[in-house]
This record gives C-alpha cells, structure tokens and sequence, in this order.
C-alpha cells in the first residue's frame, strides 16, 4: 500500500514539475502515472549499482552526485517514453533536483 501512495505522491510531483518548467512536455496526469512507475521501477533497479560505482564521486562531492545518477535514469526514462520529453539538459538536472527533492520530502512526511 505505501508503495501505491508514493508512486501516486510522485506522480503528482513530476505532473506538478512539468507544469511548472517549460522544457518538459507531459501529455496528461496518465503519462505522469507511468513515468513515476518506470523512474521507480529504475531507481529501484539501478540506483544502488550506480551509487556504489560512483561512490568516491559521491564521497568527493558530499553526496551532491546523487542528483547525477538522477539525472541519468530521468533521462532514460525520457528515452523510454513516448508522450514525455525533456527539452535540454539544464532543464533534466533542474527536474532531476526537483524530483529528488519531492521524493525525499514524500518519504519524509509520508514515512515510507
């Protein structure tokens, strides 16, 4: 059951980001469904393995990489899905901080 919440929460995060920055293109509430499905199902698979990889960058950068390995698996999720686009990379590294940080917030409040 928290994982339908927190995949309902970051939906509405993502749906709430596109509206909010210009370069990305979200059909309707649906695609912003199945995008917080594939990034988690992503970060679920492949966080872990990049983080480790990328452990001394993470070390080096206090932590700030983690928004890096966001970025990539945002942009694979792009790559993925049809009805979302991102336009530019400046714009997937501000959505990738913003999804970041909603989805550290959600786990925060909601205790997932």
């Amino acid at each position: 059951m928290n994982t339908i919440i927190q995949v309902a929460l970051l939906s509405g995060v993502i749906f709430g980001i596109a509206r909010f920055l210009p370069g990305i293109r979200l059909k309707d509430f649906t695609t912003a469904i199945i995008v917080a499905i594939v990034y988690s199902i992503f970060n679920f698979l492949f966080f872990w393995l990049l983080a480790f990889l990328a452990l001394p960058l993470m070390l080096i950068t206090f932590g700030l990489f983690t928004f890096v390995i966001n970025a990539g698996l945002l942009w694979l999720t792009d790559k993925l899905i049809d009805n979302f686009e991102i336009k530019d990379i400046m714009t997937l590294f501000i959505a990738a901080f913003l999804i970041t940080i909603g989805n550290w917030l959600i786990r925060s409040f909601v205790g997932i």
